[in-house]
């Protein structure tokens, strides 16, 4: 996807600084090609039994990347009813679609319900009834899986760790036991799955062997009451290498939830990957603004900031950083890359070398695909960057970069405001818009 010809950073056919030109910066931009390949590798990796692969869309929720997915088969999992119909404006199936998440309100059930959508996974009993509530109002059966909290550790980051009971998601095996019995005895709900999912970057295949198992036993019971499950859903949260070490191996992965479910092979097995299907396809190209030197350290100042990509702040997370153009020389003492927030912890990198890099320059954060613009904000009164599509050697708009209009287009006065015109964008290129 990236690579360097005459010193000069593409992405697929696509020279990183005419997209800059073109578009502006910050700028994310997502290879066709590498989301494609990406979810390639999972279809081929979870072939050993009848798989469903629903993209967990709060990774990435732009409406082009998604349609590429559902134009390939993928089925979707959303969090909102606002990722709900971003789903299905993007072509995703209903049949293919699962809502996850504990808060739930009555009119996103009932979004769930009229779009009949694949299930509705439910996280604690009251939420059950709920759900049950607005189906009979509806005069509708709901589609319902129970998610099972197995109190395993993924060994991830507490802030992305969902799997222990400590957490707030999913119920612990006795009160699913008690959901999916109410469950049965409605006829307002129609059970059909099962769902666990213990977080997010998870490097090893051995957290997920013990869900999978927990999970197993849950399904061993309920066949004991005669409960047959269509679907089996062990979640997402596969691993990427940002900088050092590995991501986690698919084909391992797969051989063990198919070894582990192997009693039920008419129960479809669904996993819920995001991240990494999308972070390696993506890339954020901001500009050096300026160059600074204290007693203590060494700065690179650009105009991307922790409102445009969040993760180094709320994680510590680490992004290669790449210049746009290979310079000649030595390599430069190590910078902080920082952005233009008024927070300290406005950061890109830290001790990040970039030899020959001048104002004006364009640098790369490298996988940025996944929780960067779906997380980013207007901190600040910043508006929100641009996202291009690079198929080949072209590039197309997927989402305009915000105005300086927007910022305040939903907001009301008492009094009308006059404001002096605004330009497009903040910097002042009304021809990058389109």
């Amino acid at each position: 996807m990236l690579t360097y010809r005459r010193g000069r950073l593409f992405i697929d056919g696509v020279g990183a600084w005419r997209l800059a030109e073109r578009f502006g910066t910050p700028l994310y931009a997502y290879s066709k090609k590498a989301i494609l390949e990406s979810f390639g590798r999972f279809e081929a990796a979870f072939s050993l039994r009848p798989t469903t692969i629903c993209y967990a869309m709060k990774a990435n929720s732009n409406r082009a990347v998604c349609a590429l997915l559902a134009g390939r088969g993928a089925g979707a999992e959303v969090v909102s009813g606002g990722e709900l119909l971003r789903a299905l404006e993007a072509g995703f199936a209903p049949g293919r679609i699962v809502f996850s998440g504990v808060g739930k309100t009555d009119a996103e059930m009932a979004l769930a319900i009229e779009r009949a959508i694949l299930a509705v996974n439910v996280e604690s009993m009251e939420e059950l009834e709920a759900l049950e509530g607005v189906a009979r109002r509806l005069g509708r059966r709901a589609p319902v899986s129970v998610r099972l909290n197995p109190d395993v550790d993924a060994g991830t980051h507490a802030h992305v760790s969902t799997g222990l009971a400590e957490t707030k998601f999913g119920v612990e095996k006795a009160q699913a036991m008690a959901m999916f019995v109410k469950a049965m005895r409605s006829p307002h709900l129609k059970v059909l799955g099962i769902h666990c999912h213990i977080g997010s970057q998870i490097a090893t295949v051995g957290p997920y062997k013990k869900a999978a198992r927990a999970v197993a036993g849950l399904v061993r019971d309920l066949e004991g009451k005669g409960v047959a499950l269509e679907f089996v859903d062990l979640g997402g949260g596969m691993g990427v290498a940002y900088g050092q070490g590995k991501g986690l191996g698919l084909g391992e992965l797969s051989r063990e939830f198919a070894r582990v479910l192997a009693p039920w092979p008419e129960a479809r097995l669904i996993v819920e990957p995001g991240r990494s299907l999308t972070a390696g396809a993506g890339v954020l190209l901001t500009r050096v603004l300026y160059r600074k030197q204290t007693t203590k350290r060494r700065f690179i100042v650009v105009d991307a900031g922790m409102n445009d990509l969040l993760r180094p702040a709320l994680y510590g997370a680490v992004h290669p950083i790449w210049p746009e153009r290979r310079r000649g020389g030595k390599g430069a003492a190590p910078a902080d890359v920082v952005g233009p927030i008024c927070e300290s912890a406005d950061f890109l990198g830290k001790d990040v070398r970039l030899p020959g890099c001048r104002r004006g320059d364009v640098l790369a954060l490298l996988k940025a695909g996944a929780y960067g613009f779906s997380m980013s904000s207007q901190y600040n009164s910043r508006p929100r960057a641009a996202e291009v599509i690079v198929d080949g050697d072209d590039a197309v708009l997927a989402r305009r970069r915000e105005t300086l209009d927007d910022l305040v287009a939903a907001e009301r006065g008492d009094q009308e405001r006059k404001r002096s015109p605004a330009p497009r964008d903040c910097a002042g290129r009304s021809d990058l818009v389109e």
